[in-house]
């Protein structure tokens, strides 16, 4: 037994030393078209409290469509009705090529920014789709919204699965109106104090990813 146990540290201090790995990563290779890990029911690396928020792949040349979460992995969450994301399944990421020191160059600049990154309808149509599978909706497609969960005009990363969620309907929608969810104006507004200094990068992402409909009074804004 002793024998075992030194042997297997062994192994494990030349994989630290050698690999440069951690004691977390061992077992848990599984990666997406991205690189991003592979969707599973236990918590992803975001969003929860004292948790850092994830950092994906950032904006692509051409992107592809990413695995999503298991069908009826994921729960919604409703907060006086507002849907919430099951933060297991969509704890959010971030793009690393948006940082507090290049802001005016990325998401403040004039003429825009998320227009040039977004990724195809032929992408986020399938993983819509794969989505609605992962939170079990059977509401009209029309009526929801594909959703970046740290919204691209927040540096949000574009097409990490830990980003995405299809975003059911604000309560008393009416159905075929298409998609107007509370959360958009949020974004904004939070946009807005970035762009304006009067909270930062880091701040406002970690507000919309702890709650987004608190988002605004926890930072003083509303």
């Amino acid at each position: 037994m002793h024998s075992t146990r030194r042997a297997a540290s062994s192994v494990l201090f030349a994989c630290l030393v050698l690999a440069g790995c951690s004691p977390t990563s061992l077992g848990n290779s599984n990666t997406g078209a991205s690189g991003s890990r592979t969707p599973s029911s236990g918590p992803s690396g975001a969003g929860g409290a004292g948790r850092a928020i994830a950092v994906g792949a950032g904006p692509q040349r051409t992107y592809t469509v990413q695995q999503q979460p298991a069908a009826g992995s994921c729960h919604y969450r409703y907060l006086k009705g507002e849907p919430l994301e099951d933060p297991t399944c969509t704890p959010g990421a971030v793009s690393p090529a948006v940082t507090q020191a290049n802001l005016k160059s990325t998401i403040c600049r004039k003429g825009g920014y998320t227009s040039g990154i977004r990724p195809s309808t032929s992408v986020t149509g399938r993983e819509k789709r794969l989505n609605a599978a992962s939170y079990g909706f059977t509401g009209r497609m029309g009526d929801a919204e594909y959703d970046h969960l740290i919204s691209l005009q927040l540096g949000g990363d574009p097409n990490d699965y830990r980003n995405l969620w299809v975003e059911p309907a604000d309560p008393g929608h009416k159905k075929g109106s298409g998609v107007n969810n509370a959360k958009d104006p949020v974004e904004t507004k939070l946009h807005t104090a970035v762009c304006k200094g009067q909270v930062t990068l880091a701040a406002a992402q970690k507000a919309i990813v702890t709650d987004w409909t608190t988002a605004l009074s926890r930072l003083g804004l509303g």
